[in-house]
């Protein structure tokens, strides 16, 4: 009788057939699933790309999907043993974030339509795949987030921290600061703390290799955490003192040092100094755990048969169907707006004549399809009227970070802001209502958002509205209005003039308003 003998090396294989692993088929079928949310959203994956190209802030992103492909890689011995068994529950997950991603390409929210874009290659791997090799490469999957260009909302805040550490610094070190915001001066000279002093890039760098330092050096979860954590922390107070060593370099040489290219250099030679040492001081609580292949062998035993390629490629078909929907709907409502109707506000017409403008201010906002700018003046009393229509984006947008009411270095600024409620016409009318000063004037400016007959004085709710409008309708049409009086004191003295004009002419504007809706 002949005696056939399995060595070490070919046993992984025999075990797979014996075990009903899954065949190479399978995988190369539910690889489809990847390749899905790639081509169906090419454009938002092209708008991250194209950030990563155009900002330092984000330039490691070039490395995050190479990184997460590594990860996956020195774990195929383990996931050759797995079995491809889709996951159908994950196709609503997908249709969830496909929908999350229409609503925010409708409202034109960048960031969540590209972490929308994210999200669905994990669920796609989940779909296709399973969940058992899903749950192996949680990790790798979860690292493609950080590609996402994400954190300018946190300059502010850290330019803020950076400001009081070093300011704070120098008082305990006897230097004399005279502090004007985020700038101030010492005797050696002026410094400010700028965008490109908030530390924003050291904190991205530094939370990205923490979390792949934890996950390839600890095993248990608290360990992961707490270094995570650290990470998390220490570059930001690394920044606060790099921008005090910085000054103080400056100080101690006359400002003939740290105050050019240098200052860069040294900021990052420091902070490569301190991930080093943070790195160097993790490696005492390192945990050595099995290798994966070991561990994937030991359980080979333990698993289910894979599913048949047919049920694979059903489940491919599933994401496709599921995550196409949604670009193919925006698609359709795009083609039938594709020549837009003019706008038309000259109809509008007031009770009292036009006078020639008796000022030159104007809202910096985006250009918009049409804008109607007026002026007034009734028994002495001056008013200034300004619609902006905003339609398909022909122009700019309706409601943006950067639309503001006075423009930089125009002399104009802003006093205060609150929101009022006023009665008019018998309804309520609630509006924002601003001060503002500049070259020898001072108004208060009345501002309310109108879309679809809906009028409203937040910017998120008008963001909101607009969304569904163009859901449902395929129109973002809306306008900005504003209403503005001159003051000498006392801001409640332009009031009634403003209210008498609302009461005359909201009908009016309503009805110009209501000529240019779409159906």
């Amino acid at each position: 009788m002949n005696t056939v003998t399995i060595s070490e090396e070919a046993r992984p294989a025999a075990a797979r057939s014996a075990n009903g692993a899954p065949p190479k088929v399978q995988w190369w079928v539910a690889a489809g699933a990847v390749l899905v949310p790639l081509l169906a959203y090419f454009d938002t994956a092209a708008s991250i790309v194209a950030i990563w190209e155009r900002s330092e802030t984000f330039a490691h992103g070039f490395v995050i999907v190479p990184i997460a492909l590594w990860l996956v890689w020195r774990r195929r011995a383990e996931l050759a043993l797995l079995p491809v068994r889709p996951c159908w529950p994950a196709l609503a997950a997908l249709l969830f974030c496909g929908a999350a991603w229409m609503l925010a390409t409708l409202g034109d929210v960048l960031v969540v339509r590209q972490y929308a874009f994210a999200i669905m290659i994990p669920l796609a791997v989940l779909a296709a795949y399973g969940t058992a090799i899903a749950r192996a490469l949680v990790f790798p999957l979860a690292f493609l987030l950080f590609g996402v260009p994400v954190g300018e909302g946190l300059i502010e805040p850290l330019i803020g921290i950076t400001a009081n550490f070093t300011v704070d610094a120098l008082r305990l070190t006897g230097i004399p600061v005279l502090r004007e915001g985020n700038s101030f001066s010492i005797p050696s000279g002026d410094w400010s703390v700028v965008e490109a002093c908030s530390g924003l890039r050291y904190l991205i760098s530094s939370v990205t290799l923490g979390c792949l330092y934890a996950y390839l050096t600890y095993r248990t979860t608290w360990r992961r955490v707490l270094f995570v954590i650290v990470a998390l922390a220490l570059p930001i107070f690394a920044n606060g003192l790099r921008a005090y060593m910085i000054v103080m370099i400056g100080h101690s040489s006359n400002m003939t040092l740290a105050v050019g290219v240098d200052h860069l250099i040294y900021g990052w030679v420091f902070f490569g100094l301190v991930m080093l040492l943070l790195f160097w001081i993790g490696s005492f609580w390192r945990e050595d755990g099995p290798a994966p292949q070991a561990v994937a062998h030991a359980q080979s035993h333990l698993r289910p048969r894979s599913a048949s390629p047919a049920q694979v490629a059903l489940a491919v078909l599933g994401v496709a169907g599921c995550i196409g929907v949604w670009p193919a709907y925006g698609w359709y409502i795009e083609r039938g707006n594709a020549t837009p109707p003019p706008v038309e506000l000259a109809t509008f017409a007031a009770s009292t004549p036009a006078v020639a403008p008796f000022t030159e201010w104007e809202p910096d906002f985006a250009p918009a399809s049409a804008t109607l700018r007026r002026f007034y003046e009734v028994d002495g009393h001056k008013l200034g009227f300004i619609l902006k229509y905003y339609r398909d984006g022909n122009g700019g947008k309706l409601i943006s970070s950067m639309n503001r009411l006075t423009a930089l270095r125009s002399g104009w600024h802003e006093t205060g802001v609150a929101i009022r409620s006023e009665n008019v016409a018998g309804r309520p009318l609630v509006l924002r209502e601003t001060t503002l000063a500049g070259p020898g004037a001072r108004f208060v400016v009345w501002q309310w958002y109108d879309v679809g007959g809906r009028r409203t004085a937040s910017n998120y709710v008008g963001k909101l509205l607009q969304t569904k409008q163009k859901f449902l309708t395929g129109s973002d049409d809306g306008a900005a209005l504003m209403l503005f009086s001159p003051y000498d004191e006392d801001p409640a003295t332009a009031r009634p003039m403003l209210r008498a004009f609302l009461e005359t002419h909201l009908a009016s504007i309503d009805a110009v308003l209501a000529a240019n809706a779409r159906p």
